[in-house]
């Protein structure tokens, strides 16, 4: 294990540390806890909304947090999840008068840390409510058991416009509910990552081989097989993609083509090209193409192919500006 680390049981606290120095002027920590990242800027009379997840994703989940997106992150060890009194927590520290909304990954430890968070923010009348991203399509034929991935960034985006505008904690809900419904994600590793505090890969992949469908903490995917051409990665990914969420000729979407950790820009633009020249083919409009890391696997080599399928009312939320220390839109 190569790593810039020191000690591997303290690497999520350090790298929260170095975040917290690098930029205070942005976020904190609520009640003392490193692990209660929130918003340096909270914003009187408008729905707090909280995520959290396993460190070791970034710029998932705390890397939302700030101006326009998300006001506060419970913080996991790496790809485990927050604790319920990490959440409530937050929350205490970051409603401000109009409830929260909990927006976080499809996944059972994370489900049952923000249930619980529930129970005790109602016991302080902190009114909450709850939506899952759940946009991986290869990861069930069943939506609502799909793992969430990538394409949580939309959410993230029409929520955090929603509660900006002022929206009640219903209108924040039906926000975060339209970028879902209109959201499917694809990815593929083509290496394995290492967990700090394991020291060895988290699986194995031959050389030359990749997997299709592989999940952000490892969880198998759909094949393992020769690795493909970038355009036969796209071809297959779009298959999946509009096959499970029909796009017709002249309508618009939003293309996001997210690196995993270890993948270079250029690669990613490869890919970027090859499907922007596969949607055009069928008569799909573009409306933004957003490439980057924005849900990340550790060190692992591979991407995701996230569309969100554009009306009015989300090209909104999308023009809306955010600014957090690693996103930013003006």
């Amino acid at each position: 294990m190569k790593k810039i680390i020191n000690l591997p049981g303290d690497y999520v606290d350090e790298m929260l540390k170095g975040i917290y120095a690098a930029h205070a002027d942005k976020v904190k920590c609520a009640q003392g806890d490193l692990r209660c990242y929130c918003t340096a800027k909270k914003k009187p009379g408008k729905v707090a909304i909280i995520t959290g997840g396993g460190a070791g994703h970034l710029p998932l989940f705390l890397g939302y947090v700030g101006d326009g997106l998300i006001d506060g992150c419970g913080v996991g060890g790496v790809f485990q999840s927050p604790s319920p009194e990490q959440i409530y927590n937050i929350a205490r520290e970051v409603e401000a008068g109009k409830g929260v909304l909990y927006l976080y990954g499809n996944y059972t430890g994370d489900i049952m840390t923000f249930d619980m968070a529930t129970e005790m923010c109602e016991m302080d009348d902190i009114a909450c409510k709850s939506i899952v991203g759940a946009d991986d399509v290869y990861s069930n034929a069943d939506p609502a058991t799909r793992r969430g991935v990538a394409g949580i960034y939309f959410m993230f985006k029409a929520a955090g416009a929603a509660a900006d505008e002022g929206g009640s904690l219903d209108d924040v809900l039906a926000a975060a509910q339209l970028a879902k419904d209109n959201t499917r994600t694809v990815g593929f590793a083509l290496t394995p990552c290492i967990i700090p505090e394991v020291g060895h890969a988290n699986f194995e992949l031959a050389e030359g081989e990749m997997a299709m469908g592989m999940g952000i903490h490892g969880e198998p995917g759909v094949w393992n097989g020769p690795l493909k051409t970038s355009r036969a990665i796209a071809e297959e990914s779009l298959e999946a993609l509009l096959g499970d969420m029909p796009v017709a000729a002249g309508e618009e979407v939003a293309l996001l083509i997210n690196g995993l950790g270890a993948t270079c820009l250029e690669e990613l633009y490869i890919l970027s090209n090859d499907v922007t020249e596969l949607l055009k083919a069928r008569g799909v409009q573009i409306y933004r193409t957003i490439v980057g890391e924005y849900a990340t696997s550790m060190e692992m080599a591979g991407a995701s192919i996230s569309i969100c399928k554009m009306n009015a009312t989300l090209k909104r939320y999308m023009e809306h500006p955010v600014d957090t220390p690693f996103i930013c839109q003006r």
